[in-house]
């Protein structure tokens, strides 16, 4: 069974899983470890990751890679949240931390966050046929999610984290009545339309996760350590959580770490987190709260293994595929036609393999390419090229990483006129293999647009031979074809330039 590593960067603390997972099997967790690192606090104070900071999560970061690289995993994915998301050095942090966890780090946009923690929540408890609400109280920010069916209907990602929020407001030990006062306010403040947003149809469940409902759900039980798969799936009534917040604000921090359940660091952070968590609950008119001890790793995991990651698959997830669809749908891309581009692009990567001979994943990327490649029509017709790789360079693109979008955006740019030039800012962040796998995907994106040339769907399928020094694609077509072969042989000139070899085109006779 595959092995996949999972690291979660947030704003209090660094989590690391390493689990075996397919699509089709329950999770089981082979290593697990978590630290708290305060990342967001001097983010939250001044805006920027302190040096002492950065130094703190490297170290931490290069331990919990030594685990996982001694475990045989087939993929990695690390990813930072909020307080790293709004650290003017940014940039910074993440080519240290890269470096130290010998992985790249994605920066993920609050629903990038959602999703992950929204698979996490349902790789550890299935949801079929029920109506859920989610709710994730971080280090930096919460996330809300609505489920329905095991579906992500929606999420929204609010500045409402128990670090950020003790920065902005919490100075004093106990916190005065003016401060929890004015936290109480701006939670309201942030939190105002939510509820609305998402509904009033009943919800089946309510479910936290996160090291904060973990505490609140323990102390709340009596339950000491804050053992959190001793009270997954633990269920206490919504008038225990706000007395245990009206209890904690009362509190000095000697007097929080007293109480069982509530480990010594989390005292520390633990008034907001509730004070959210509470407040959450008032808004929706939730009676009960269920704790899940799944998260983003959990997540992260799940995705890895849907995405076949490791497993060399040439082809989108359906929930990849169903991302740029909706994101083609979005810019008014015809539906019709990126289906059509994106099925020719399929069967080009996969007969001309012998050629290209690029690793199976990246025909994932020309997939998505080719549903996306037009999207810059929605800027202006002029130069659309270039305003399809802005868009898609700048879009959230959840289920895929940053590096797979910038690809997917690179691809995009070059679907027409010229080929890349190193003057071209959207060649410049590529390194060599990708520079090259890009310029390998083109023709093959040329091709499939070309025979899609009318927007009308006439070529129903494609053959590809590679025989005597040339390549010959053989056409079935409904009608016929002349817009799609001028174009096509147009394209074909691009393909010789790259791959030194002729094009020619055949239709089959019905």
């Amino acid at each position: 069974m595959p092995r996949y590593a999972a690291i979660d960067i947030g704003s209090n603390s660094i989590r690391m899983e390493v689990a075996e997972k397919t699509p089709e099997s329950p999770m089981r967790i082979v290593a697990s470890e978590r630290e708290v690192s305060r990342l967001g606090e001097s983010v939250f104070r001044t805006g920027k990751i302190s040096r002492e900071a950065m130094e703190l999560n490297c170290q931490i970061l290069a331990r919990m890679a030594a685990q996982y690289e001694k475990l045989d995993v087939a993929g990695v994915r690390a990813v930072a949240t909020s307080a790293v998301r709004d650290a003017r050095n940014q940039a910074e942090f993440i080519q240290k931390a890269a470096r130290a966890a010998n992985t790249t780090v994605d920066v993920v946009s609050g629903r990038e966050e959602a999703r992950l923690i929204h698979l996490g929540v349902l790789s550890r408890w299935p949801l079929p046929s029920r109506r859920a609400l989610i709710v994730d109280v971080g280090g930096g920010s919460i996330e809300i999610i609505a489920s329905e069916n095991g579906r992500m209907l929606d999420a929204v990602s609010k500045p409402l984290g128990a670090v950020r929020l003790r920065e902005m407001f919490l100075a004093g030990d106990p916190p005065a009545e003016l401060e929890l006062h004015r936290m109480h306010e701006f939670i309201v403040e942030k939190l105002d339309g939510v509820s609305r947003r998402f509904g009033s149809a009943h919800w089946d469940l309510a479910i936290a996760t996160s090291a904060t409902a973990c505490a609140a759900v323990c102390a709340i039980g009596g339950i000491a350590g804050s053992k959190a798969d001793r009270v997954d799936r633990v269920r206490v009534r919504s008038a225990q959580v706000r007395k245990l917040g009206k209890r904690l604000g009362s509190l000095d921090l000697a007097g929080r770490r007293r109480i069982k359940g509530i480990g010594p660091r989390r005292a520390e952070i633990i008034v907001p987190g509730v004070s959210v968590l509470a407040h959450v609950l008032e808004a929706f008119g939730l009676g009960y709260l269920h704790y899940s001890a799944a998260g983003v790793r959990d997540g992260i995991v799940a995705d890895l293994a849907a995405r076949g990651v490791g497993m060399q698959r040439a082809q989108l997830s359906p929930e990849q595929r169903a991302e740029v669809q909706r994101l083609s749908v979005r810019y008014g891309v015809s539906r019709k036609h990126s289906l059509k581009v994106a099925g020719l692009a399929r069967t080009l990567f996969a007969s001309l393999q012998a050629l290209h001979q690029l690793p199976l994943e990246m025909g994932k990327v020309l997939e998505a390419a080719a549903y996306l490649h037009d999207v810059g029509h929605y800027v202006s017709d002029l130069s659309h090229h270039k305003h399809s790789y802005y868009v898609v360079s700048n879009s959230d693109m959840p289920g895929f990483t940053n590096r797979e979008r910038e690809l997917v955006a690179t691809l995009c740019r070059y679907h027409r006129k010229t080929l890349p030039a190193p003057q071209h800012t959207a060649t410049q962040a590529l390194t060599s293999e990708e520079a090259q796998a890009v310029l390998r995907l083109i023709p093959l994106l040329r091709l499939a647009d070309s025979l899609d040339r009318s927007h009308t769907q006439r070529v129903q399928s494609v053959e590809c031979r590679i025989q005597d020094g040339q390549v010959t694609v053989q056409i079935t077509a409904s009608a016929g074809i002349d817009l799609e072969l001028w174009a096509g042989e147009r394209a074909g000139e691009v393909f010789r330039q790259v791959y030194g070899l002729p094009v020619f085109f055949a239709r089959n006779r019905k």
